[in-house]
């Protein structure tokens, strides 16, 4: 503990963070630089501010990270069509590299030799942060005080807090029962009722979308643009990455898009149910495949399929930063050279519906797969020769008796 003099703490004002604050102070004998980082989760981040001054905290960060995350890692991530275990989309997964590599830049340059984080033992996100701040700076010192202390229940954390005077807020309403992450991509649940698997999520726990029951009886229609598989625009309007994102966000979750409800294999071996709301995520990843649909060579297509679900499970693990990783995001950005047009889109009621797509890039030639006279434009004879070619092992091994039912 003598080594540590100076700890860049990621601090978002609540009970947990503030309680790590002060007990860093305490059990190190160290100064704690603290982190904020607005990631579009909803709330006000300044408050933790006149929080962090009053435990006696003087360098303080607070920062406006949104188009940086959706720019430099939502949307990269999107590219590959990613989705962890066939259904979650990475909300909590896809903030954590961001937050590890501003933690690693604050502490070169504040001078700290550690961090610290407020991820429990049991979950993901200590993985995710500490090996993206070890990917980013192989030296540094990772303090995790929920696998050192003993304060292992929010009855010692609040005995704790008043125990040292530290401020907490008390908004004078029913707190919510369930463990929630937001950034601007998805908000998610934990706990609660939600840990019996065969008990019906509350409705009253959704934050962002309609029920589609309630969502309007008219359908909306989108067009979104792409440009190198990015989104560009809406409806015409050009905007910033986190624009985008927001207004996504806001129409789909006036049309009930974006809830799930599942079952995932965490990276430490155990099973949790989480609830996720991704409106905006839900419509980008409908999206995305219909621009590619028309603009990616079929084998291109079918490849980034394959390797999807390794790309996804390296964001899930905490792999951000890892040589395998940026492999593959070289080669999915590559992709996306021609991956440019619009996608009109209906959304009803929890429904995401493509309903057009078009591109100056387009391999999609109407005169070749036509059901009307192509004039001669696709020899169907062509196609016996094809087809005995591909059938060549097959009829080999039929005449070895090799290819029988039983």
């Amino acid at each position: 503990m003598a080594d540590v003099k100076k700890v860049v703490l990621a601090y978002s004002g609540g009970l947990d963070t503030s309680v790590i604050l002060k007990w860093l102070q305490d059990t190190y004998n160290c100064e704690v630089v603290t982190f904020t980082a607005d990631l579009g989760q909803g709330e006000e981040v300044e408050p933790a501010r006149a929080k962090a001054q009053a435990l006696g905290v003087k360098e303080i960060f607070i920062d406006d990270l949104r188009e940086e995350f959706v720019r430099d890692f939502v949307f990269p991530m999107f590219r590959a069509n990613t989705v962890y275990e066939g259904e979650y989309l990475l909300g909590t997964s896809i903030a954590r590299p961001l937050i590890a590599k501003r933690l690693i830049e604050i502490a070169n340059a504040t001078g700290a030799d550690a961090i610290s984080h407020g991820a429990t033992g049991k979950g993901n996100d200590q993985v995710r942060f500490e090996l993206g701040a070890y990917a980013l700076k192989p030296g540094v010192k990772v303090i995790a005080p929920w696998r050192e202390w003993d304060l292992l229940s929010r009855e010692k954390l609040m005995d704790y807090a008043a125990k040292h005077e530290i401020p907490i807020e008390r908004h004078g309403k029913k707190k919510s029962p369930y463990s929630m992450d937001a950034n601007l991509l998805h908000i998610s649940y934990e706990g609660g009722v939600l840990e019996d698997t065969w008990t019906e999520h509350e409705e009253d726990m959704w934050r962002w979308t309609k029920s589609p029951e309630m969502a309007p009886d008219v359908p909306t229609y989108i067009e979104l643009t792409y440009r190198n598989g990015d989104i560009v625009a809406i409806d015409g309007v050009e905007m910033t990455p986190a624009q985008v994102l927001t207004q996504l966000n806001k129409v789909g979750g006036e049309n009930g898009i974006g809830r799930l409800d599942i079952v995932e294999n965490r990276y430490v071996g155990m099973k949790s149910r989480g609830c996720y709301e991704t409106p905006g995520g839900t419509i980008m990843l409908k999206a995305h495949r219909a621009i590619e649909s028309i603009t990616l060579d079929r084998e291109v297509a079918h490849l980034k399929d394959e390797l999807m679900p390794k790309y996804a499970s390296l964001i899930y693990n905490g792999y951000w930063w890892s040589p395998e990783r940026l492999m593959l995001q070289q080669m999915i950005d590559a992709s996306q050279v021609n991956v440019n047009g619009v996608v009109r889109l209906k959304l009803y009621k929890g429904n995401v519906i493509i309903v057009g797509r078009k591109s100056d890039d387009s391999l999609f030639d109407a005169n070749i797969s036509t059901f009307e006279d192509d004039a001669g434009a696709y020899n169907q004879s062509d196609a016996a020769g094809f087809i005995k070619l591909n059938a060549l092992r097959m009829r080999i091994a039929a005449n070895k008796g090799r290819n029988t039912l039983v």
